[in-house]
C-alpha cells in the first residue's frame, strides 16, 4: 500500500553520542487497526508458515507453565511467562521476513524465514542479547518479590494477591520499557541493516512521538495476549503471527523511508 507522507513530527531523540535517529512519521490513531488488517491479509496468504510460527508462540509458553506447575513454585508462572512476552520480538523476525517477502511479491518459504536472523546477524543477536539480560534483571527481581513471601503463610488467593499485584506492577513497567525498545528495533535491524544502538533509538522516538497510536497499538498486543492467556495458550496460534505481520507493516507506516512502499 503506498500513501503520501505525512508530516514529520520533530524527532524527541534529536541527537545521541551511540547512534543516529532515523525519522519517523506521524500516526494517525486508527493506523494500528490498519496494521492489523494488513497483517490478517498475510495470515490469508501464507497460511502454514503462519500455523508453524504460531504454534511454537503457543507450545511455549505452554511448557513454561507445565515446568513451573511441576516445580511447584506457582509465584514464578507469571514472571516466566512475561520473560517470554520480553523474548518475543526476538523471535517474531520469521514473520517479519515472511511480510516483506509477500510486500517484494515473492513466495514465502519457512528456511528463508528461519535464515532472516542472519540477515544483519552481529545486531540481531545483540538485540536478543539485550532482551535477555532484561528477562535475566526481570526474573531476578521476581525472585526478591518471591522470598519476600513469608513461608508460614498458607497459598491462597488472598494471602498471594499482594505479591502477585506487586509483580504484576513490576511487571508492567518492564514490559513498557521493552516496548519502547523493540516496538520496531527488530524490523529495522532486518532491512536497514544499521548498528543496534540506532535501531534501538529509532524505536523509542518513534513510539515517543506517536503516543497515543502508539499505545493503542500497545494495548491491540496486551489484550491479544490475555486472550492468549484466557485460551489456554491456544489463541496464540493465530494472534501472535497476526501481531508479527502488523507489526512489519506497522513499521513502514511509521519509520520513514528515501523512496514510497508499494504493498499491494
Amino acid at each position: 500500500m503506498s500513501q503520501p507522507f505525512k508530516e514529520t513530527p520533530r524527532n524527541a531523540i534529536s541527537s545521541s553520542g551511540i547512534g543516529r535517529v532515523i525519522p519517523c512519521k506521524e500516526l494517525d490513531v486508527g493506523d494500528p487497526i490498519k496494521w492489523l488488517a494488513l497483517g490478517w491479509r498475510d495470515i490469508t496468504r501464507a497460511p502454514l508458515l503462519t500455523a508453524f510460527y504460531g504454534l511454537i508462540f503457543a507450545a511455549i509458553p505452554w511448557l513454561i507453565t507445565y515446568l513451573v506447575a511441576l516445580t511447584g513454585w506457582h509465584l514464578v508462572i507469571l514472571p516466566s511467562l512475561i520473560c517470554f512476552m520480553l523474548i518475543g520480538p526476538f523471535l517474531a523476525a520469521g514473520l517479519y521476513d515472511v511480510s516483506w517477502e509477500l510486500e517484494k511479491g515473492h513466495k514465502p518459504t519457512l528456511w528463508h524465514s528461519i535464515k532472516a536472523v542472519k540477515r544483519n546477524a552481529v545486531n540481531e543477536w545483540g538485540f536478543g542479547i539485550l532482551l535477555m539480560v532484561l528477562m535475566i534483571f526481570w526474573l531476578r527481581v521476581a525472585s526478591i518479590i518471591h522470598a519476600l513471601y513469608p513461608p508460614y503463610l498458607e497459598e491462597n488467593l488472598e494471602n498471594l494477591l499482594p505479591f502477585l499485584a506487586l509483580g504484576s506492577v513490576v511487571g508492567a513497567g518492564f514490559t513498557l520499557l521493552v516496548f519502547f525498545i523493540s516496538a520496531f528495533t527488530q524490523p529495522v535491524l532486518m532491512e536497514r541493516r544499521v548498528d543496534l544502538a540506532t535501531a534501538v533509538l529509532t524505536s523509542m522516538n518513534a513510539v515517543w512521538s506517536n503516543k497515543v497510536p502508539m499505545l493503542i497499538w500497545a494495548a491491540i498486543i496486551a489484550t491479544s495476549v490475555a486472550i492468549g492467556f484466557i485460551t489456554g495458550f491456544a489463541g496464540f496460534i493465530i494472534l501472535m503471527p497476526l501481531i508479527g505481520y502488523a507489526t512489519w507493516h506497522g513499521y513502514i507506516d511509521t519509520i520513514e523511508v528515501k523512496r514510497g512502499r508499494h504493498y499491494e
